[in-house]
């Protein structure tokens, strides 16, 4: 239940700054009171604003395509700043983890 308030807190800090995606704390929140507080899950579940994507994605794996394009142009966008300013071989580190996520994002389906 602890970690799920954790995510739920990420998720609200994320709502707010640009940088920072809420949607993927709120999923994990989700998982940790599906298991330790179901009525805050289905509270998550049944919200308004981030209830559909968080039900998309746990029914179909799915996720929405405004939400695709924003998360993998941020992920350049932190992949080109990163080469800048890191030094040696850890300089192409962050991109090889974002092409990683970026992969992943893509191949899910629309919402």
């Amino acid at each position: 239940m602890l970690a799920g308030l954790l995510f739920v807190g990420l998720g609200i800090v994320g709502a707010f700054l640009p940088v920072m995606p809420s949607t993927v704390f709120f999923i994990i929140a989700a998982v940790f009171f599906a298991r330790s507080n179901p009525v805050w899950e289905a509270k998550i579940m049944n919200h308004p604003k981030i209830g559909p994507p968080i039900r998309a994605f746990r029914e179909r794996g799915a996720i929405a395509r405004s939400a695709k394009i924003a998360a993998v142009t941020a992920m350049a966008i932190s992949s080109v700043i990163s080469a800048f300013l890191l030094h040696g071989w850890w300089r192409f580190a962050p991109a090889g983890v974002c092409a990683l996520c970026a992969v992943f994002i893509l191949t899910r389906p629309n919402e």
